[in-house]
């Protein structure tokens, strides 16, 4: 009975243990997958995130890009609005500008006369042309009760059998003949140094499309032009399209932020079903009329597949193990399940500790760029601070972490940030502005940029503020704006002149005859020499207007500019001496000769020299330095003094006709204003900075700094 049921109960107790085996490695198999779909959803939504990083960093760079374009079309509409449609100093105008941004896409610049129905045009290293404007053109101009100087229009992408071009519209001031500035970008060379080399994992890539849906860009030439929606089904029809035609319709095209997944028909030359990771953020185009544009990232999620595919093998080699040695018992099953949980978790950790060595990167370039670049909540406290600002301010990044914006900048400003902040986050939009930070003795100026930091439900919760200091750029346009100030008054200088010196000469004409006709030694003789001086005084004030005014001349003269003043100096050598104020000279060996006549130059050189005596009242340093500008193209004269110093709301008039801050009888008012003209004459420039005792720090003085040109930088 025993024998007969033992071999019984051994088939049953290895079919139970069967059994159990069986049920044990259902149980293991099930966790296996489990535990390999977890994986896939982390390392899935984690790689989503590091390409939602690369689709900002590519919308900025857009955004970036396009407001440089903008500004540079208003500036350069400031520079022609005055210059008449034919002229060769607007020609010259324009080809400066269209060189560079003729990298970022532009290759044609218009100026459209809609009354006259003409349009001139500008290409590169050509000269402008005129034709009649068709009767239907491509793209319907804005009209010009829409525009209000200075804004930008900017055109819809324009798709053509040439490719996709967009147009960006200023008006040019005029009541009688109205005209339009614009520049004709080629999309694909504006995008193409943007995006062709964007890529994600191995094979991931970028595509934008504009707000209707049609793809601007696209790795598939045959893509670009087309519907987002359409363009698919042309490569495989028959796979549905449902999820990325919803993520386009109901999230991108509404100008949202956010991750997804959907499945394609091609991917880089391969077809059939591909799954695929997306990562959108909006373009802003911030300009009337406002549109959003989105880019996505895209990667096939057989890349996180093949992370884990090794892991698949192994899991299914462990389990047949499993099955040969079930006799082990169920211990060795759940020590290797355990030793798979491992494996699993060090391919978390490594994938983890990829993520954060991607953050790190990003981080460093934060923390080594060289502008503002801080975080702050609502109520604009810091959040977060790269290097340079904490250094800007003389601190550490986690001494500022929870201090108010008025902590560091100055009142005013941190109240004007404070509102940007708070309507980025009622709007949920960037917004840009400038402002002033006084530093010392220094002034700077920097322009911010705020922007919305969304969390996963698209609210914000923080602003991200970029800054970049661009006092140079200041300074150019204040010199611009006295550059055009002084040609008007160069040009009214000239007729007044002209109109004065007629009348002028008919005075000392009469003057002479009657002089001829009394007495010498009379008191008659001596009122009439009276007039004849302050006649001829008169004339020398016209004749230095007329030499500021007179552009032309003979033939380019070049000078030996330490010569120049090496002479200058031995004439007021005995003045600076007399006046107890000390030379100093430090003039740069190896100079070019510069363009100029001699004696003009040295006209200008004794102007300053003559100012700065006036300053030193009581004596002083006067240092004089000449050396060549970085490319060897200008040479740099500069004229330091220590004295009383110009206040600031003088300096923007120094080089005005008769304005002067000497007392009465000691100055015309003229010296400045013809020396501008002389240097500006010689295409050179002049530009002055001076400090007084209201200025910020001890110092006081004046620097006046000329750039001219030298005969190797001109050839």
């Amino acid at each position: 009975m025993d024998k007969k049921n033992t071999p019984q109960l051994r088939k049953g107790i290895l079919l139970i243990i069967c059994l159990i085996a069986i049920v044990l490695l259902a149980c293991g198999t099930w966790i296996g997958f489990w535990s390999a779909g977890e994986m896939k959803g982390l390392i899935a939504k984690q790689f989503n995130e590091e390409q939602l990083i690369l689709a900002r960093n590519v919308s900025s760079s857009i955004e970036r890009e396009l407001n440089l374009l903008v500004k540079e079309a208003a500036l350069l509409a400031g520079d022609i609005s005055a210059e008449p449609a034919n002229g060769e100093a607007q020609t010259q105008i324009i080809q400066r500008s269209l060189s560079r941004v003729l990298e970022n896409g532009v290759w044609k610049v218009e100026i459209v006369e809609p009354k006259s129905r003409l349009v001139h045009i500008y290409t590169p290293y050509r000269h402008w042309s005129e034709k009649e404007t068709p009767g239907a053109g491509v793209v319907q101009l804005p009209d010009f009760k829409d525009l209000k100087d200075p804004s930008v229009w900017i055109s819809p992408p324009l798709i053509k059998p040439s490719g996709i071009s967009l147009i960006l519209a200023v008006p040019l001031p005029g009541d009688d003949t109205p005209r339009l500035l614009l520049f004709h970008v080629n999309l694909s060379w504006f995008l193409a140094p943007l995006m062709q080399n964007i890529r994600s994992g191995k094979t991931g890539y970028v595509w934008l499309m504009d707000e209707t849906g049609v793809f601007l860009f696209h790795p598939d030439a045959g893509f670009v032009g087309k519907s987002a929606f359409e363009a698919r089904n042309y490569k495989d029809p028959s796979i549905s399209y449902a999820e990325i035609n919803a993520i386009q319709e109901e999230k991108m095209l509404k100008g949202r932020e956010g991750t997804g997944a959907y499945y394609a028909g091609w991917h880089r030359g391969i077809t059939g079903k591909i799954k695929k990771l997306i990562a959108y953020c909006p373009i802003i185009i911030p300009r009337d009329p406002s549109r959003t544009w989105s880019v996505a990232v895209v990667a096939p999620f057989s890349e996180i597949e093949g992370v884990i595919q090794k892991g698949y093998i192994r899991q299914f080699l462990l389990q047949g193990l499993v099955v040969l040695v079930i006799l082990l018992g169920v211990l060795a099953i759940v020590l290797f399940e355990i030793r798979w949980s491992r494996i699993l978790e060090k391919r978390v950790r490594m994938r983890t500790e990829a993520l954060k060595k991607s953050e790190e990167r990003y981080r460093s370039l934060v923390e080594s760029a060289e502008d503002f670049i801080f975080s702050v909540d609502s109520e604009g406290k810091f959040q977060s601070v790269n290097s340079f600002t904490a250094n800007f301010f003389g601190s550490r990044p986690e001494e500022l972490l929870g201090k108010d914006l008025s902590s560091q900048f100055p009142e005013d400003v941190a109240e004007k940030q404070l509102k940007l902040i708070k309507l980025v986050y009622q709007h949920k939009k960037s917004m840009r502005d400038e402002f002033e930070l006084k530093t010392g003795e220094h002034r700077i100026w920097i322009s911010g940029n705020f922007m919305p930091l969304k969390d996963e439900d698209g609210e914000v919760n923080a602003v991200l503020c970029i800054a970049r200091d661009i006092t140079e750029n200041k300074v150019l346009e204040r010199q611009l704006i006295n550059t055009e100030k002084l040609a008007s008054l160069g040009t009214l200088a000239a007729g007044v002149a002209h109109e004065v010196n007629n009348p002028l000469g008919v005075m000392l004409g009469f003057c002479d005859l009657l002089l001829r006709q009394t007495e010498p030694e009379t008191q008659a003789f001596e009122d009439l020499k009276i007039i004849e001086r302050q006649g001829l005084h008169c004339k020398q004030v016209v004749e230095n207007l007329l030499s500021f005014a007179r552009l032309e001349g003979g033939e380019l003269e070049y000078s030996d500019v330490n010569h120049c003043l090496m002479e200058i100096v031995n004439v007021v050598k005995h003045t600076l001496e007399m006046k107890d104020i000390e030379l100093h000279m430090k003039l740069g060996v190896n100079i070019p000769m510069v363009k100029g006549d001699p004696r003009q130059l040295q006209q200008v050189f004794l102007n300053l020299i003559n100012n700065a005596v006036s300053a030193m009242t009581h004596g002083g340093n006067l240092k004089i330095r000449t050396f060549l500008e970085r490319g060897r193209r200008r040479a740099i004269i500069q004229f330091h003094d220590d004295g009383a110093g110009i206040k600031e709301e003088h300096l923007d008039h120094i080089f005005e006709p008769f304005f002067t801050t000497k007392p009465e009888g000691e100055g015309t008012g003229l010296g400045l204003f013809v020396s501008y003209g002389i240097v500006a004459k010689y295409g050179g420039a002049m530009d002055c900075v001076s400090h007084t005792t209201a200025s910020p720090g001890n110092t006081t003085g004046t620097t006046f700094t000329i750039k001219l040109l030298t005969k190797s930088g001109e050839e």
